[in-house]
């Protein structure tokens, strides 16, 4: 019975990261007076993996990212240069890997045997899971000036499956994208 619970805890608590892995949380901060309209071209810099824990284990997903920002951008009416833009894109990308754990209750989790006079029972934290939580930071770059005009970050629990990822970075950076001011 008592294992049933757990498993059942388990379960409620993957459904939960499954369910806040939907919708990312969006932060977004322009520059006072930025309008996306001023400029009509922009560029990525460079991102570097070599020196980081991402190496090349995500070099697709930066990919798709890059891919949907010029997207976005260019439903928007920019497009993309090699050279000379007036915005330049910086991304960021962090990957943490994160520990779910439950906390021993008496009630759920028994002692099993209290035969030595020195055993007592206390609170722990026990494991349950492990999940990937990913941020990715945006920041667009006046090139004429060298200011930052806008940032940006969205932050959420990766999908482990790389299809369901996949749809997950192309839904995240819409909601990003559309948060820079017209």
């Amino acid at each position: 019975m008592m294992k049933l619970k757990n498993i059942l805890l388990v379960i409620a608590a993957s459904i939960f990261m499954a369910a806040c892995a939907a919708a990312p949380e969006i932060t977004s901060e322009p520059a006072s007076g930025f309008r996306l309209n001023d400029y009509s071209s922009f560029a990525f810099m460079e991102v570097n993996t070599s020196g980081d824990g991402l190496g090349v284990a995500y070099e697709d997903e930066i990919s798709l990212i890059k891919q949907e920002i010029a997207e976005q951008l260019q439903r928007r009416g920019l497009t993309q240069a090699t050279t000379d833009a007036d915005l330049v894109i910086n991304l960021g990308v962090v990957v943490d890997e994160k520990v779910q754990t439950r906390e021993t209750n008496f009630q759920t989790d028994p002692p099993r045997y209290m035969g030595q006079r020195n055993y007592r029972w206390q609170v722990q934290e026990i494991p349950v899971g492990r999940y990937n939580r990913g941020t990715l930071s945006v920041h667009l770059v006046d090139s004429e000036q060298n200011q930052l005009v806008w940032q940006g970050t969205a932050e959420s629990i990766l999908r482990s499956d790389s299809e369901k990822l996949n749809k997950q970075i192309r839904e995240g950076v819409a909601k990003l994208v559309s948060e820079i001011p017209q």
